[in-house]
């Protein structure tokens, strides 16, 4: 199970390098395509990196500092597919008519058993 900043490294790994290539990044590149809110530095890349590749999401070839040649893996493109964090769910749309009659159709059927029962009681 991949957390939120293992997932978005993991997408931008995906979407630099071509086809499961070896590519070279530096960790400035990766910790500058990060949105803000999850900016790290660059021992919280290398961190994800290590992790990342325990997983076998990706395949590091050699680090050397802030320099790593890398390409993701086939199931790692598979993570990316399936991983709820990058769809975005959409909000469903509310009905104002069906809103409205369900409202009216309620109203209409306790006035409707409240006549009724009110000709039941005259009656007996």
């Amino acid at each position: 199970m991949l957390d939120t900043k293992s997932k978005l490294v993991l997408k931008i790994l995906a979407k630099e390098s071509s086809g499961g290539s070896y590519k070279i990044f530096e960790s400035s590149d990766i910790i500058s395509l990060l949105p803000k809110r999850y900016r790290t530095d660059s021992e919280g890349i290398r961190h994800i990196l290590t992790h990342l590749e325990r997983q076998d999401l990706i395949s590091i070839k050699y680090d050397d500092d802030d320099l790593y040649c890398l390409a993701v893996l086939p199931f790692g493109f598979e993570e990316i597919e399936e991983s709820p964090v990058m769809k975005v769910k959409e909000k469903p749309k509310t009905n104002k008519l069906t809103i409205f009659l369900s409202f009216l159709f309620g109203f209409l059927g306790v006035m409707l058993g409240v006549v009724i029962t009110y000709f039941l009681l005259k009656l007996f």
